[in-house]
């Protein structure tokens, strides 16, 4: 089976993702900043973050191309997963629309509620009410038609959503403490400047370190998901 990553930012990879899907029987192909026609007939597409919107296709002619190929498989109800820009990406694709939150930049380590369909979820049941993960975002989307929504924050209501044989999620699950740790180090200067104070987010990440075990159980069972879906 093969797994194609569109990967739009050098530190921005597959994390605890990557071994996920090895052991579920993925090969997996990296593509940075770049698509390819076959890319449509792939076993699995996972979109991740990026620094760039949605609305950036004009600097970014790449996410055109993305966009159009996520249509395609969305319509045709290909397995693809999306995280962050990912996720913005899959939702437009479905109809929805990104725009830049109200609410501010949404970064850290905090809680996301699942909802009641999250917790009823082959995939995401096994987690708790509530689970901490990492957030790292300041756009967000409206509702996606057709897509049942997994989870929110107080900041924003659109956090995470299922879409036939298709996931998203606006945080970050594949991220544990060293990685957001790395994260927030090398982003201080953009963290400060935005007005976030980088100690306070730093002690955040024990948090994030206690709740590792489940999210690594989430990105197993996702792509354990993934293999059936492609079987």
């Amino acid at each position: 089976m093969r797994a194609v990553v569109f990967q739009h930012e050098a530190h921005e990879d597959l994390a605890r993702l990557g071994p996920a899907l090895s052991e579920a029987g993925f090969s997996v192909v990296r593509r940075f900043r770049a698509v390819e026609r076959l890319d449509v007939d792939a076993d699995l597409l996972v979109v991740m973050g990026g620094s760039m919107g949605v609305y950036d296709s004009g600097q970014h002619p790449f996410l055109k191309a993305e966009l159009a190929l996520l249509s395609e498989r969305l319509a045709q109800d290909r397995p693809c997963l999306g995280i962050c820009l990912g996720a913005q990406l899959m939702a437009t694709a479905a109809g929805s629309e990104v725009f830049l939150g109200k609410n501010g930049f949404e970064v850290g380590a905090a809680p996301v509620r699942w909802t009641r369909e999250a917790l009823a979820d082959p995939v995401v049941a096994g987690v708790g009410a509530r689970t901490v993960v990492a957030h790292w975002h300041a756009d967000t989307f409206r509702h996606v038609p057709r897509a049942t929504l997994l989870a929110s924050t107080d900041r924003y209501t659109q956090q995470a959503f299922r879409l036939g044989k298709s996931y998203a999620f606006q945080f970050h699950p594949e991220l544990g403490a060293d990685e957001f740790g790395r994260w927030i180090d090398e982003g201080s200067e953009a963290l400060t400047a935005a007005g976030k104070d980088v100690a306070a987010l730093r002690a955040q990440l024990p948090k994030l370190k206690a709740a590792e075990a489940e999210l690594g159980d989430l990105c197993a069972r996702l792509a354990r998901h993934f293999a059936r879906a492609a079987g």
